[in-house]
């Protein structure tokens, strides 16, 4: 019986995002986009990112060869972080919604939804590139195997709030709003011991509503995106199709049955490639938001 139960809610997850995905983007204002615990400072002692040299490859040959491992090339090194973040949240203001970060740095942002495919290689991919990423992370989609994303939080990436269930936000009351957010809140901190500051719509939809409901669950900042990441490209929604400082890349957990044949490390691979190819580099979320 618990057999049956566990391969239920699996086909339910699968087919929950492989029918709605996740990249359909409108605001209210037009504008587009297991158990256990892992402590706070697990995931505070290691920042993904920069040469690693306290935690795995020391040296530029070590890092290189890590690299030539997933078919890459070493990222120059980002910025450091800027001493006052450039996005905050205002003392009982509106929480600021964002595609972007203000700066003039070549860096951008990766993101990545849901949390449906659970590829161990992506968590070994993560561990030897100590680029950073922030999970923004599903209850319906993550609950058959919340100690997955354990590894990941461990190495330093950021986990974040994407809902309990995945719906459009702008069909809900904002007490069912609440609930949803709200809910993920305690759901991610009892699982990874922090609770979320970011949060994402699905479908980057939103209403005001949504802003009073993400204020109520202590949310800092609702964010959305400025290009996503298909199999092999991205999709941007400028009109040069260009990265730009700043910009915020959403990715999602997704495997061969949705990438048509294609793993999660090799579509992050083509990620990191056209980042890599237009001059930039990537930074830590949480260091500007």
């Amino acid at each position: 019986m618990k057999k049956t139960l566990a391969l239920w809610a699996a086909l339910t997850t699968a087919a929950l995002f492989a029918t709605t995905g996740c990249t359909t983007t409108a605001g209210a204002d037009g504008t587009a986009p297991g158990g256990g615990t892992v402590p706070p400072s697990a995931a505070s002692s290691r920042t993904p990112g920069g040469t690693g040299a306290s935690d795995g490859p020391g040296t530029a040959d070590a890092r290189a060869a890590a690299y030539r491992k997933w078919g890459l090339k070493p990222f120059a090194e980002p910025p450091a972080p800027p001493a006052k973040k450039p996005v905050t949240r205002k003392a009982g203001g509106p929480v600021p919604v964002v595609s972007d970060i203000p700066t003039t740095e070549k860096i951008v942002f990766i993101t990545i939804d849901d949390g449906a495919e659970k590829d161990p290689e992506f968590v070994a991919m993560m561990r030897d590139l100590k680029i950073p990423v922030t999970m923004f992370l599903t209850d319906a989609a993550i609950r058959t195997d919340y100690r997955y994303f354990a590894p990941l939080v461990a190495q330093g990436h950021g986990v974040a709030n994407h809902t309990l269930t995945h719906p459009n936000m702008r069909t809900l009351s904002e007490e069912a709003q609440r609930r949803e957010i709200c809910g993920q809140q305690e759901k991610l901190t009892k699982e990874y011991g922090e609770r979320p500051r970011l949060f994402r719509p699905p479908y980057g939809n939103w209403n005001e509503s949504t802003r009073t409901a993400a204020a109520a669950c202590g949310v800092d900042a609702i964010v959305l995106w400025r290009e996503s990441m298909q199999i092999k490209n991205m999709q941007y929604q400028r009109g040069d199709k260009k990265l730009h400082p700043g910009d915020i890349i959403l990715a999602h957990f997704r495997g061969p049955s949705e990438l048509k044949g294609t793993t999660m490390t090799e579509m992050t691979a083509n990620l990191l490639r056209h980042i890599q190819e237009q001059g930039y580099t990537v930074a830590r979320l949480e260091d500007y938001l």
